[in-house]
């Protein structure tokens, strides 16, 4: 299926310079477009809802850094505190003040996180977090959720083996069997596949770690029940339930997804918009647990640039920016492009379906309903690869995997999401035609 492609000298001549020296011409995978085809727009600034690539076009933005900058690119207030602080240094290796203040801010909005610990990524955070959980419960085990991505750090990066009830195999070269040995793969939405594993391995299971609403197979929100479920299930068995929010952390919501489903999670780790574009992570939860972590605790975590004052600064502008009407905003504007996608589609007879929870949606181009990984898998890349290029030619910067979340922010406006819709009329029936 061939799909009209832009020509883009500048970032052509630029990625051919970047795989001489990069890994793939990359700094992560998926920006190098080998899901979709072409080469990768190289960015040269970005304001509000657009960037603009190296040879001056400009796109309305949907990946949107891959979800922090719920503001929107480069707001006014963000750049003059960075501006401001940076005078004063950049990075000091010591205790500041901004760390206790977004901490504070963190634990208002999130109640359930006690006590938090700042790191850089949403890896650091989220290995982190099960590090702390081992040492409570003293056991090794961890159930993970197939197509929920914690991070690159070895114990994540495993998929099931033949049955639920086999040990993880690692899914990347690099990965040492042993460090994949002691993580379980569970079915997302299925709390009998837990239930098993549970039973399984009765007493050697530390936490249960998931994405309250998963964003890494696309966006598949939990069904009635699910995280309900988990908690019990976790209360009953001795386990720690450790949510992911990185991407759902205030996005869902001041108090993330675990504030709308009144799940209260033992430990949560958090990301994206903690840090407003910069790079920041956090761990966090009970105040007995985390007391386990270093210097308080025996559980060894540290970071040179872990409370880096710009990220913090960042990320307390940010959070003191969220407000119930920005959050109203955003979830018309989603239902409006969610709705938008679907009847696009319906009109040129492309299986579609769309998942949208808060600012954050996936079109599948499937006609089955996606509610975990492996119905998430029968949509078609293809057909999202053609309809990618075809909204990049009309001024679309959709993100550039089926299986990523479209990120809407504060910038955003209907004179955004109207042109969108109308591009994905287009690009609908283009690929009808092609089919």
């Amino acid at each position: 299926m061939v799909a009209r492609r832009l020509k883009n000298p500048k970032s052509a001549k630029l990625f051919a310079r970047a795989q001489q020296i990069l890994p793939g011409g990359v700094d992560s995978p998926v920006r190098a477009f080998k899901a979709v085809g072409g080469g990768p727009l190289f960015i040269d600034c970005a304001s509000g809802s657009h960037i603009r690539d190296l040879d001056g076009r400009t796109y309305i933005d949907y990946v949107m850094s891959w979800g922090p900058l719920i503001h929107g690119h480069a707001p006014r207030g963000l750049v003059n505190a960075l501006a401001t602080v940076a005078r004063k240094g950049t990075s000091f290796g010591a205790p500041a003040e901004r760390e206790v203040q977004l901490g504070e801010l963190v634990r208002r909005l999130m109640p359930s996180i006690e006590r938090v610990r700042f790191v850089n990524s949403g890896t650091e955070a989220a290995m982190s977090a099960i590090r702390v959980a081992r040492a409570a419960t003293t056991r090794d085990k961890v159930i993970k959720f197939e197509g929920c991505y914690h991070g690159h750090a070895d114990p994540f990066l495993v998929q099931a083996g033949s049955g639920l009830m086999t040990f993880g195999v690692p899914t990347s070269p690099g990965v040492a069997r042993s460090a994949a040995a002691d993580t379980l793969v569970a079915t997302y939405n299925d709390l009998q596949s837990c239930e098993r594993l549970c039973e399984a391995h009765n007493n050697s299971i530390a936490a249960i770690i998931v994405e309250p609403i998963a964003g890494n197979m696309g966006v598949v929100p939990p069904t009635d029940g699910f995280l309900e479920g988990l908690r019990e299930l976790c209360n009953r068995r001795g386990v720690l339930l450790v949510f992911d929010e990185v991407i759902s952390g205030f996005r869902a919501g001041f108090g993330g997804a675990q504030e709308l489903f009144r799940v209260k999670p033992d430990l949560t780790c958090l990301g994206k918009i903690i840090g407003g574009g910069l790079p920041v992570g956090a761990y966090g939860g009970r105040a007995d647990l985390m007391e386990l972590v270093a210097p308080a605790g025996p559980v060894y975590q540290a970071g040179t640039l872990s409370g880096n004052p710009l990220a913090m600064t960042a990320g307390i502008w940010s959070l003191g920016q969220l407000s119930q009407g920005l959050y109203r905003k955003l979830g018309r504007l989603s239902a409006r492009l969610a709705t938008g996608l679907a009847d696009a589609a319906r009109r040129a007879g492309v299986p579609l379906r769309v998942n949208a929870f808060g600012s954050v949606l996936t079109p599948f181009f499937t006609s089955e309903p996606v509610r975990d990984y492996q119905s998430a898998l029968k949509a078609d890349p293809t057909h999202y690869a053609a309809f990618f290029q075809g909204m990049l030619a009309r001024g679309i910067y959709p993100p550039p995997s089926q299986f990523e979340g479209w990120f809407l922010s504060g910038a955003h406006t209907e004179r955004d999401v109207r042109p969108t819709i109308l591009a994905a009329r287009e690009a609908f029936e283009e690929l009808a035609g092609a089919r």
